[in-house]
């Protein structure tokens, strides 16, 4: 019996990154539904732009969704699925009543600042088990959300 699996790499590897990847599932969740709620009940000033960006941030989250549910069956494992487990895995609280929109944003900067440090620790155990298509995804959302970090920051003064 092989001690790996249809991609090559090592059982107990591809489970501990399943796992993660899983806690990452996790929090893209909770996150993409804080995301559609401050769409949804913004309000304020800057309503029209924030309603906007908010729209095209969850559209993204909801890719990166499937993408890292995809990644886990990848590895031969099965993402999570419910969401009472997304909430009792995910670091990201629910966001709830929120609708000022600098409130809004700040929790929108929060929830990349965590899913960037989960990313990284998914990237080094990515990388150490030789799992290239892993680190590939991580890297690559890190990039991308590390310039949005600084544009939130930026829009925030």
């Amino acid at each position: 019996m092989s001690d790996t699996n249809a991609i090559g790499l090592h059982q107990n590897s591809a489970s501990q990154l399943a796992e993660k990847l899983n806690v990452l599932l996790a929090n893209y969740q909770v996150f993409y539904m804080n995301v559609r709620g401050y769409h949804w009940n913004v309000k304020g000033p800057q309503f029209f732009e924030l309603h906007a960006k908010f729209e095209e941030l969850y559209t993204d989250l909801l890719t990166k969704i499937d993408e890292v549910a995809e990644r886990i069956l990848t590895l031969g494992h099965k993402p999570v699925h419910a969401y009472s487990d997304y909430v009792a895995m995910a670091q990201i609280g629910e966001d709830k009543d929120v609708h000022d929109g600098e409130a809004c944003v700040r929790g929108v900067l929060k929830g990349y600042q965590t899913l960037i440090e989960l990313q990284r620790d998914l990237l080094a155990a990515a990388s150490d088990a030789d799992d290239e298509g892993t680190a590939s995804q991580a890297s690559d959302y890190i990039r991308e959300q590390e310039k949005t970090v600084w544009m939130l920051n930026a829009y925030l003064g």
